[in-house]
């Protein structure tokens, strides 16, 4: 429909420059600005909207301008050709741009089942390589348990602890998959409420206390942060990813920093360690699904704790990336913007 109401449009256009250079041009050249209608028509839209803009230029060139004016009938039959050449250059460009966009869509759809393949392929990696040794540990322990009646105490619950936390690793991969999966499907809708990133950071720090034992975390919060209309439970999320990951790719002992500072509209949010650090071509790609720094060695998981992060922080309008801390390790910055806190009601404003 778009395309019709352009032929409508460029041929009146076309018909009131032609008006404006009848007497001072001749009539080959106002034929060249309707052709130019064609074109631009043919161009943009389908193959009927150029056969449209031809019949209409067709016709008000006729009716307009070619002898005898206002009537349809013409004296000299070059003109005839003329409609023809205007017709088929219609035709013609419209069928090329067809043409082109199919090639195109084509190729988009090749890209689309390629890009679709490399993923499954990477996802079939990760699982058959990262979740096989979880299982792996579950088989072989709880084979253990089952026959072994004469284990001592101690042993059993070795290999209790190891079922337990190998589950948990084997759930949580799992759960990283799903989420994934809903995230990119534009199946999570945000539930935004008004908070404080101490009160989330703090919801995080108490559930990964365990797993961040072994790391001294500095958290620098300062007390006047504004309160953020976000989501609280998928930004606990991407925090806890970002904490996380910065435990499991740093030394035992090292420093693990949480900060936060206002910068104009937005507040950015770091989760900085001091480990071996990012190498230059990580920065960028380590976001990405299924990708894991070069530097992590045998650290297991398949590489979506931080693409995940990314989607939160996106669908919350903000940004995300890495750098290389000066000294070693890496900071992972992202931003959220800042929204006017509601008003208070009148009377908790006067209490």
């Amino acid at each position: 429909m778009k395309g019709y109401v352009w032929a409508v449009g460029a041929t009146a256009a076309c018909t009131l420059a032609g008006l404006a250079m009848r007497g001072r041009f001749d009539l080959v050249n106002i034929a060249m600005v309707y052709l130019l209608a064609v074109v631009v028509v043919a161009l943009r839209f389908s193959r009927g909207a150029a056969i449209a803009v031809t019949v209409l230029c067709v016709a008000a060139f006729d009716f307009l301008f070619v002898p005898p004016a206002g009537a349809f009938t013409v004296d000299d039959l070059q003109y005839l050709l003329t409609f023809a050449i205007m017709l088929a250059v219609g035709l013609v460009i419209s069928g090329l741009m067809q043409t082109v966009r199919r090639r195109a869509k084509e190729q988009a759809q090749v890209e689309a089942e390629a890009e679709t393949e490399r993923m499954r392929s990477a996802l079939l990696a990760s699982i058959s390589h990262d979740l096989r040794t979880p299982l792996t540990v579950l088989a072989g322990a709880s084979s253990t348990l089952a026959r072994g009646d004469a284990l001592p105490l101690e042993e059993r619950k070795q290999l209790a602890r190891s079922i337990y936390e190998q589950s948990r690793e084997l759930s949580e991969q799992v759960a990283k998959v799903l989420d994934m999966t809903r995230l990119e499907a534009g199946a999570i809708a945000l539930q935004r409420d008004w908070d404080s990133l101490a009160d989330i950071a703090g919801a995080v720090l108490r559930r990964l206390g365990e797993r961040l034992a072994a790391h001294r975390v500095v958290v620098d919060l300062p007390p006047d942060l504004p309160l953020l209309r976000v989501d609280a439970t998928l930004l606990e999320q991407a925090l806890a990813n970002l904490l996380e990951n910065a435990a499991r790719h740093t030394p035992t002992g090292t420093v693990v920093q949480l900060r936060a500072r206002r910068d104009g509209g937005e507040l950015v949010v770091s989760v900085e360690d001091h480990g071996p650090g990012l190498p230059e071509h990580d920065v960028e790609r380590v976001f990405e699904k299924f990708q894991r720094a070069t530097s992590e060695g045998a650290v297991r998981g398949i590489g979506l704790g931080l693409a995940i992060c990314r989607a939160i922080v996106r669908l919350h309008g903000g940004r995300i990336w890495a750098e290389r801390v000066p000294g070693g390790g890496t900071a992972f910055r992202f931003t959220l913007p800042l929204e006017a806190p509601p008003a208070m009601p009148a009377e908790q404003a006067a209490a």
